[in-house]
């Protein structure tokens, strides 16, 4: 940048490194989403289609910041936890935090036809975002724990209170008064016993939200012909090959892909079989 007499005027900037070697987790959330879900007519209590157009956007965060090794998404918000040795941007906060929203945003508004493509988008969704630091494995799991059970939670009430509307011809005012009070066991018996609704056979997607986890593949790369298994490689004039001549082997590359499930991850066999998620590098 080039010096001037107004030069000065950065000194007033404030650097906002974040603390090294903790966990960053930055968790984005729909800005006023109760209205954006009742002028676009979502379905009640789950649209599909809005909950892929979450995903979407997350991959592509994900696709573009490879030190965000998990995401867990739940109705209109996501979180993204970046690797323990990241050092994206220096760690400055407000860099990070603001690349990564405004990105999360504008791939929402960029996909939203291909996703609700019979709902033009009326106005311009909006998400803010929140950086969080963790100082362990065992609060990292507890975080994404914490907000696999609320999805758990909201989704249970949301799907009886919707029967309760839409099935049972309550209004919301009925339907809150029916609930109030109400714990998980008597929740589902309210959907089962007037509505034939098996709620644990629900789609998991609803039930135990995204989770978006960068997986390793092992790809082959061919470089020339291959020789057979008991075939030596030999130059044209009979003599083995050198190491340098020897370029008819397949080798190994291993490269990551963002793949989406929709599983538990309050139990130990998610973490077990994903240990690299929260190794320190």
């Amino acid at each position: 940048m080039a010096g001037s007499k107004f030069a000065y005027v950065r000194n007033f900037e404030l650097p906002d490194p974040l603390l090294p070697g903790t966990f960053m987790v930055l968790r984005i959330d729909g800005h006023a989403f109760h209205r954006l879900s009742e002028e676009h007519n979502f379905m009640k209590p789950n649209d599909e289609r809005a909950l892929q157009l979450m995903d979407h956007a997350a991959r592509d965060v994900m696709n573009e910041f490879k030190d965000i090794v998990l995401a867990f998404g739940e109705s209109d918000e996501y979180s993204f936890l970046f690797r323990r040795s990241a050092s994206l941007y220096n760690r400055r906060e407000a860099k990070i935090l603001t690349t990564v929203t405004s990105l999360f945003t504008s791939s929402y508004v960029f996909n939203w036809s291909k996703y609700l493509s019979d709902t033009p988008l009326k106005y311009c969704p909006s998400f803010d975002g929140r950086i969080v630091l963790y100082p362990s494995p065992s609060v990292v799991r507890d975080y994404f724990s914490w907000r696999q059970a609320d999805t758990h939670i909201n989704n249970l009430y949301n799907t009886v209170f919707w029967a309760l509307v839409l099935q049972g011809g309550q209004t919301t005012t009925e339907a809150h008064a029916t609930l109030r009070g109400t714990v998980s066991s008597q929740k589902h018996e309210i959907l089962f016993s007037r509505f034939g609704i098996n709620y644990n056979e629900l789609p998991a997607r609803f039930r135990k939200g995204s989770v978006l986890v960068r997986e390793e593949v092992s790809d082959a790369v061919e470089t020339g012909d291959a020789p057979q298994a008991d075939q030596a490689i030999s130059t044209p004039t009979g003599e083995p090959a050198s190491v340098s001549d020897k370029k008819a082997q397949k080798k190994p590359r291993v490269r990551t892909t963002v793949e989406l499930y929709h599983f538990d991850i309050i139990g130990d066999e998610f973490w077990d079989g994903h240990s690299n998620i929260l190794a320190d590098s």
